[in-house]
């Protein structure tokens, strides 16, 4: 892409987001990695994040499987703990401000939908009632039997983790029901005991804030949302076919998008710091 193509493509998106009256950001993986989380994108990015894993073979589709806390919890708290603790010290970048900026000048308000379970949008600043985590949270446990449907906060679970050899130490999260081993509230990959419940009523704000605005402009910033995973990206298309809303994807591999739409083949700090003056 040329730097004039860039430019009215950063021109017509901003012109986009200045006339919408509200905003949905729609946002994948690829948001954080400004902020120094790891990209998970394939097995060697995986591994390149957590070499203890490579050593043993095994790759993130198989260590984000509900199958460990019965096989080994210590090495899936191992997993989950490390990420549990590196989500609580990372500090979001000036993007997420800038899209809450945004949405705090719209008239019909924000709503964020995310596949990410970091919790960093509710660490920016973003009102937890305006957030759907269709994959669930880390910052959330619950049974890994499951015993119930009950969910509670992970606030005060503190987990020690060998990064040799990547498992946790005692004592693990247990439930508070049934004193079996605990887990987070995260959808995982083969997962058949997940307690929808916390994303679920999300869920249900997301859609009634959809149709408040209903006939409104509404503009879709999407970032850092792949084809790996395409939960995001189908929801944002699938929006702008029934709300006729507009579509801004942000991502630098996999920028393209539907006719119409914009899309821009960059990273998401880059593009949302390139928006920011033409958006005011």
């Amino acid at each position: 892409m040329t730097m004039q193509n860039s430019n009215q493509l950063i021109e017509k998106a901003a012109l986009r987001i200045r006339e919408a009256d509200a905003i949905l950001i729609c946002a994948g993986a690829g948001i954080g990695v400004d902020s120094g989380l790891p990209d998970f994108r394939g097995d060697q990015g995986f591994w390149k994040a957590y070499p203890p894993f490579a050593k043993l073979g095994y790759g993130f589709t198989e260590m984000a499987n509900p199958q460990w806390f019965e096989r080994d919890p210590y090495l899936a708290w191992g997993f989950y703990g490390h990420r549990l603790n590196l989500y609580r010290k990372t500090i979001p970048h000036k993007g997420f401000e800038i899209l809450l900026r945004w949405g705090k000048e719209k008239p019909g308000g924000y709503f964020v939908f995310t596949s990410n379970v970091d919790g960093q949008f509710q660490k920016a600043g973003f009102d937890e009632n305006q957030i759907n985590e269709c994959h669930g949270s880390i910052h959330y446990m619950q049974c890994s039997s499951p015993c119930c449907e009950t969910t509670w906060s992970a606030e005060n679970i503190h987990i020690e983790v060998d990064e040799e050899t990547m498992k946790a130490s005692d004592p693990l999260p247990k439930c508070p029901a049934c004193g079996r081993v605990a887990r987070p509230n995260i959808l995982m990959f083969g997962d058949w005991n997940w307690i929808p419940t916390r994303t679920q009523d999300q869920q249900f704000r997301f859609h009634y804030w959809l149709e408040q605005n209903r006939g409104d402009a509404i503009v879709i910033v999407e970032c850092g949302a792949g084809t790996g995973v395409p939960t995001v990206r189908i929801t944002s298309e699938s929006i702008v076919s029934k709300y006729k809303a507009a579509l801004i994807r942000i991502n630098a591999r996999e920028s393209f998008v539907p006719p119409g739409q914009i899309g821009l083949p960059m990273g998401a700090l880059e593009a949302l710091l390139a928006l920011l003056p033409h958006s005011l």
